[in-house]
């Protein structure tokens, strides 16, 4: 897991895409990989059950927030835009909301016609992802089920496209 807090996230998802696209001449001096996610089970908003195994072998942006969060507000209109517009066989977008009470969390989405699937967190996933209490916050995990980047913040939303486009090797 990496936390970023640059203030141009723009010029750090530009120095990230050229990491990405670096070749390490000795696999062996790779930095060791990072352990997989192990999913837990979520309580969705919609009260429909997400089979753990629908987040696998693919890349997932998860993004934590708060119905009461000013920040997250235009921030998940970037990320609902972004989930009308990808394939979820290829890039999964989840909300957590750190929310306890999920008729509120329902009203808040439909108030505002976020279609994005959303969990509320109860402390099980974002630990996995993070130790920071920020929100928004956007964390990555990639196909295999490895963490990779937290970004504390609200995004812009050429960013947050920027983001999906890292999480999608075929993209680069």
């Amino acid at each position: 897991m990496t936390d970023i807090s640059l203030s141009t996230r723009r010029n750090c998802l530009a120095a990230l895409a050229a990491a990405a696209a670096c070749v390490v001449a000795d696999p062996a001096a790779a930095a060791p990989a990072a352990a997989l996610i192990e999913w837990p089970d979520l309580d969705w908003i919609s009260g429909e059950n997400m089979p753990r195994s629908e987040l696998k072998g693919v890349p997932v942006i998860v993004v934590f927030w708060a119905t009461y969060c000013a920040f997250c507000k235009r921030h998940n209109a970037h990320v609902d835009k972004l989930y009308r517009a990808v394939d979820p066989k290829r890039l999964r977008v989840l909300g957590v909301a750190v929310d306890s009470d999920a008729a509120g969390v329902r009203q808040y989405m439909a108030a505002n016609g976020y279609r994005f699937p959303v969990a509320l967190d109860a402390g099980k996933l974002r630990p996995r992802l993070t130790d920071r209490r920020v929100i928004p916050m956007t964390c990555t995990v990639d196909r295999d089920g490895r963490p990779g980047l937290c970004i504390p913040g609200e995004m812009a939303e050429a960013d947050l496209i920027g983001l999906a486009k890292l999480a999608l090797p075929e993209a680069r």
